[in-house]
C-alpha cells in the first residue's frame, strides 16, 4: 500500500489542525449565562403575548362591549407582570453567580 500523501494535502491538513487549535469555543458559564438571559427574555415576551390574547379574546367573544380596553388593559398587566417576573430571575441570578 503506498503513500498517496502529497506535499498539498499535508499541508492542508496541518491548517485544518490549527484552525481547530485556535477555535475558541465558549465556556460552560458562558453558555449558562446566554441560556438564562434567553430564558428571562422568553419569559416577558410570553407573558405580554398570553395577556394581550387573553384580552383580546374577552374582547372579541366575551360580548362584553369593553373592546378595545379588555386588551390594552391586560396587555399593559402583562407588561408589568413580565417585568417584574424578568427583574425577579435577574436578581436570583445574580446571587447565584456569587456562589
Amino acid at each position: 500500500m503506498a503513500d498517496d500523501r502529497t506535499p498539498e494535502k499535508d499541508a492542508l491538513g496541518a491548517r485544518i489542525a490549527a484552525a481547530k487549535a485556535a477555535s475558541v469555543r465558549p465556556s460552560t458559564a458562558d453558555a449558562q449565562a446566554e441560556g438564562r438571559g434567553w430564558a428571562v427574555g422568553i419569559e416577558f415576551v410570553g407573558a405580554v403575548l398570553v395577556s394581550a390574547l387573553i384580552g383580546w379574546l374577552i374582547d372579541n367573544y366575551a360580548g362584553l362591549g369593553t373592546k378595545p380596553w379588555a386588551m390594552i388593559v391586560l396587555l399593559m398587566l402583562g407588561f408589568a407582570a413580565g417585568t417584574r417576573r424578568a427583574l425577579q430571575t435577574s436578581k436570583q441570578f445574580d446571587v447565584d453567580s456569587e456562589r
